[in-house]
């Protein structure tokens, strides 16, 4: 039996995320199908994120069996023969029976993109939040230095999240501008469900004024959702790469 790790690119507008859902067609539901066919058996394929509708991606990674024995560049241009155009495998691997994408993993890394014009932009309609209200970078970089190292992060996940627990470490936050976009990077061991689009969503008003920075620490401390900003839209969201080569989480 072979385990084959996939590295997938996704665009996820118009998709229902990762996970396979009952409403709508996934990332998973386009993999597994696709390996169906390309194999000629079924297949369950595992992700590292459970990226949610609107979410893209250019890291994500995966991992399903198989006792065929395609070569692994067979595989990856066979599968992405059968997969729609949003989505495409970069990589395939062989790696070991140890090897999970969601366990194994010792950090990822996901970006959020504003675009801070003051006109809309039709080619980053569904890759970035429009936000045209004026920031103070500094401000914002004041409060997200708030967030790093090991925290219980409750108060920045949302009411549905299934995590057992909500202490969760990062490791950096790094807030870019250029003229006409503002990118947030969060690096971190793993995140809770929508942990980064509610961190953004805060200190956006921390940016805005709305909000000090000191309150961000204040926001982390009361483990309570409602006292944190408002959850930043999906199409801003992308999982840029995980990695398994650091301290365990």
């Amino acid at each position: 039996m072979r385990n084959i790790r996939l590295v997938v690119e996704y665009d996820g507008t118009g998709l229902h995320g990762w996970q396979r859902q009952l409403n709508g067609a996934t990332v998973q539901q386009h993999l597994e199908e696709g390996l169906a066919q390309l194999l000629t058996h079924e297949v369950k394929v595992i992700g590292a994120s459970r990226t949610d509708a609107g979410v893209h991606a250019r890291g994500q990674v995966a991992l399903f069996r198989t006792e065929r024995t395609i070569p692994l560049h067979g595989v990856r241009r066979g599968l992405n023969s059968k997969l729609p155009r949003q989505i495409a495998v970069r990589e395939a691997t062989e790696v070991d029976d140890a090897f999970h994408p969601r366990f194994s993993a010792t950090s990822k890394h996901y970006r959020y993109t504003l675009l801070t014009r003051a006109d809309r932009s039709p080619l980053w309609r569904d890759r970035a939040w429009h936000f045209s209200d004026p920031i103070d970078l500094e401000a914002m970089r004041a409060g997200a230095a708030h967030l790093i190292g090991q925290h219980d992060f409750a108060a920045f996940r949302a009411s549905g999240c299934a995590a057992k627990t909500t202490t969760r470490r990062v490791d950096e936050i790094t807030i870019t501008a250029t003229p006409d976009l503002l990118t947030v990077d969060v690096r971190g061991n793993a995140f809770l469900r929508n942990m980064v689009r509610i961190i953004v969503g805060t200190l956006t008003e921390v940016g805005t004024g709305d909000r000090q920075p000191i309150q961000v620490a204040e926001i982390l401390a009361s483990h309570d959702r409602t006292l944190a900003g408002l959850t930043a839209p999906p199409q801003g969201l992308e999982l840029m790469e995980v990695r398994y080569d650091g301290p365990r989480p």
